[in-house]
């Protein structure tokens, strides 16, 4: 297979700290105007730690769709960058009337959790300098982008090579068609299982951070948990195939965890509709009945756009 073309050009995602000074947002305090020197990372970041600390906002993530800010967060002399995505600076979705879209993304990582996969970084809801709002661990890139897994790719073959599963054919421009294919990876396959549990509607290649030791981590889980079909990812290269055992185990668990009366499904009471709740338990339930990755219903785009 010729060396892939990787996506997006440049990096995976948005791993540096790119920010500009965060704009004016409905709350009480006003961001620095000047970004310090980043903090020493603090590894492992308990959700208390998280959502006790100081949180000090220093400038606004760019690009972004809604208002995310990078901030820093202190207790007793410990010091972290992370993530405040503040529920005032969410632009409203049709399709997600209910809840917030913070309160997705703590779920998201609620389930991720209990799956015991470490795939989304500690995330937690709490009041900051803007009102409520989620924060999540800020994962640094890696020392070396030799470090940084290629996850993604376009190729000119007509299949995928060794290695890699296939998404299916893009248009790359002056009538050109390449070949997307996306890394057959056991971190990224788990991480197919569980979009499917949490119907993630908006899976992209930006959404996978590179982290250190060659691992990855998914961010952006705002628009989850809708109880009508909505998965759209770019992880369709398992597609119908048998889930491994692993899967099976962990959606074992996971669907005794969501029973009535469990500390998860009552956690998850706190954050999403009873409705969701419910669609929640069948995605899983059908899960095991199938044994299966899910394919593409056809009712709904498959591929989220843009792909990054």
């Amino acid at each position: 297979m010729p060396a892939p073309e990787r996506i997006p050009t440049g990096r995976l995602s948005a791993v540096e700290p790119a920010v500009e000074p965060a704009g004016q947002l409905p709350g009480p305090a006003d961001p620095q105007e000047a970004a310090p020197a980043a903090p020493e990372p603090a590894r492992g970041l308990s959700d208390a730690f998280l959502g006790e600390g100081e949180l000090t906002v220093r400038g606004r993530i760019q690009e972004a769709s809604n208002a995310v800010l990078y901030c820093t967060v202190e207790q007793d002399g410990r010091s972290a960058s992370c993530v405040y995505k503040p529920v005032a600076g969410e632009r409203p979705l049709w399709d997600f009337p209910d809840g917030t879209l913070a309160q997705r993304e703590v779920a998201a990582y609620e389930i991720s959790r209990a799956c015991g996969w470490d795939l989304i970084p500690p995330t937690v809801l709490r009041d900051g300098p803007y009102g409520t709002g989620m924060v999540q661990e800020w994962i640094d890139p890696p020392e070396s982008s030799d470090e940084v897994p290629v996850l993604l790719a376009l190729v000119e073959d007509e299949e995928p090579g060794p290695g890699w599963k296939s998404v299916g054919l893009a248009q790359i421009g002056e009538g050109r068609t390449a070949l997307l294919v996306h890394a057959d990876h056991p971190r990224l396959r788990r991480l197919a299982v569980l979009d499917a549990v949490i119907n993630n509607g908006d899976r992209k290649g930006g959404h996978l951070l590179p982290g250190a030791d060659g691992r990855f981590f998914a961010i952006d889980h705002g628009v989850t948990f809708n109880a009508e079909d909505k998965l759209r990812t770019l992880l369709w290269g398992w597609a119908g195939e048998p889930l491994t055992e692993e899967a099976l185990e962990v959606l074992r668990g996971l669907h005794a965890a969501l029973a009535d009366g469990e500390p998860l499904a009552a956690r998850l009471a706190e954050l999403i509709t009873d409705t969701e709740i419910e669609a929640l338990r069948a995605r899983v339930a059908g899960l095991l009945r199938s044994g299966r990755h899910p394919e593409p219903s056809g009712e709904w785009p498959a591929i989220p756009w843009p792909p990054v």
